[in-house]
């Protein structure tokens, strides 16, 4: 076996509210945003009482992770570490370190390509690996965002959605992800990946609806360009429009996680309400978290395994994936996903 163990890594959040203004100050770590700031938005947490519904989800994510790669028969420890929250991936690191890892395999609760979805999170590993003495060898599972595990379960929770709409209601699909600053966005694939994504979850669904592709989320000073449109403003345009009904689908998210509990379910809602549009939103697959979800987690790490026990043997198969674009790399380029100018 070329691993013995695996690692789940994440972005975390606050697990009380003592909690919130320091997982803010992490996030924010370097920016030089004032206090003041940091506490107006940890107000969006108060809603939920400090708490960030990540970690549990994580939680149960690593659970079925642990069990699904057991059933198939591999006897890999499934542990997890956050960029921005304890369990903090340097203190996880030193866990592995301590019992022994020699090599473990990463996955990511992100499914595209980008800086702060796949490089940064690299980047984290190796500094977290700096400091801790004896560190064992991190690699990490390609990216997964047109694999049917993950593509399959978001038609499915779309299609409840829009059925909860009832059969004389004609929806238009708003697909979501998080807003990147545009230069960000030039050096990566994943605006076009995501538009993929759309496109694949839209073959799948019961009926042909129309749908657009809106953007949330987005933090940082006003003058640095995002991509855009928003997801409120996109929900105002199709009002004017005459649309009555929207269903929101959080496809740039694994799980349903702080952006899509405030920014979609109380904010985006907040918009459809004031200008009359019925709203309903599609849940994401790593939420509960959909068996065929962790299936695939899982099976991404079997085919990562079989590369390293026989290369030739097994980079000659097809690697399930339903999209067009080509398949990312298991070992990411040098020059991949680079930061944005700031």
């Amino acid at each position: 076996m070329p691993y013995d163990a695996v690692l789940l890594v994440s972005f975390g959040g606050p697990e009380g509210p003592d909690d919130v203004i320091p997982f803010l100050e992490n996030v924010t770590a370097g920016r030089n945003i004032p206090r003041e700031r940091l506490a107006v938005v940890g107000e969006q947490y108060d809603h939920f009482g400090g708490v960030s519904p990540l970690n549990e989800q994580c939680r149960r994510q690593r659970a079925g992770l642990e069990e699904e790669l057991a059933g198939r028969g591999l006897d890999l420890p499934v542990y997890w570490g956050n960029r921005n929250w304890a369990p903090y991936l340097a203190d996880t690191i030193q866990e592995m370190t301590n019992d022994g890892v020699q090599r473990a395999l990463a996955v990511f609760t992100s499914a595209y390509s980008s800086y702060s979805g796949c490089r940064q999170y690299r980047e984290n590993i190796q500094a977290a690996r700096a400091e801790v003495a004896g560190a064992p060898q991190i690699d990490k599972v390609r990216a997964f965002y047109d694999h049917p595990g993950f593509i399959e379960p978001f038609a499915a929770a779309t299609d409840v959605a829009v059925r909860d709409l009832g059969a004389d209601t004609e929806p238009t699909i708003i697909f979501t992800a998080h807003s990147i600053p545009t230069s960000m966005a030039a050096g990566c694939d994943y605006e076009a990946q995501l538009l993929e994504a759309c496109r694949l979850v839209i073959e799948r669904i019961d009926r042909p609806l129309p749908w657009r592709l809106a953007w949330q989320s987005r933090s940082g000073p006003p003058q640095v360009p995002w991509l855009e449109p928003d997801v409120n403003d996109e929900i105002a345009s199709l009002a004017a429009g005459g649309v009555e009904a929207v269903v929101i689908v959080p496809i740039g998210f694994v799980s349903d996680h702080m952006e899509v509990a405030w920014d979609l379910d109380i904010q985006a809602t907040a918009t459809a309400n004031d200008h009359g549009v019925t709203i309903r939103r599609a849940i994401s697959p790593g939420t509960a978290p959909d068996p065929a979800f962790i299936a695939m987690w899982a099976e991404l790490i079997e085919e990562r395994i079989a590369v390293e026990e026989d290369p030739a043997r097994a980079l000659g198969a097809k690697r399930r994936s339903l999209g067009g674009l080509a398949i990312r790399p298991d070992v990411c380029p040098a020059d991949c996903c680079p930061a944005p100018t700031r």
